[in-house]
């Protein structure tokens, strides 16, 4: 059964991340991705959009797939649904990603048990800009 690291393994995460992409990021500002990944550049993280058909997000170069970035980013942020979430490990597994956070709801056991197997630290079914406040603020 999976569970996450424990909070001073995720603070130590969010304290030593400097580049986190975004999947499922949205253009739009009442998405909770755009205000997060708002938030998260706030806190001082670059920001990387990823989300087909957008060239832009926050300033940023936005990408359509993690595949597509010229190396990894230090932290890849998941926004979109359980069932997405297979093929999201497979490009980190590809890109050589090392950290992986599935949002507050999104849920995949099997996916993140994959990812684990693949050295790849998982965080599920929290949200990101909370752990940070309640963490490092």
């Amino acid at each position: 059964m999976f569970a996450n690291p424990a909070p001073d393994a995720i603070r130590e995460i969010l304290r030593t991340v400097k580049t986190i992409a975004v999947v499922g990021f949205s253009p739009k500002p009442n998405r909770p991705s755009y205000h997060i990944a708002r938030a998260l550049q706030d806190f001082g993280y670059r920001v990387i959009p990823i989300r087909p058909q957008l060239t832009e997000g926050l300033g940023e170069k936005a990408y359509a797939r993690l595949s597509d970035l010229a190396e990894p980013p230090d932290l890849v942020d998941v926004f979109r649904a359980a069932d997405a979430v297979d093929a999201i490990v497979d490009d980190c597994i590809a890109i050589g990603a090392k950290r992986l956070w599935l949002q507050e709801g999104i849920v995949n056991e099997a996916a993140a048990a994959r990812a684990q197997a693949a050295c790849i630290t998982v965080i599920m079914d929290r949200c990101i800009w909370r752990d940070y406040r309640a963490l490092l603020s």
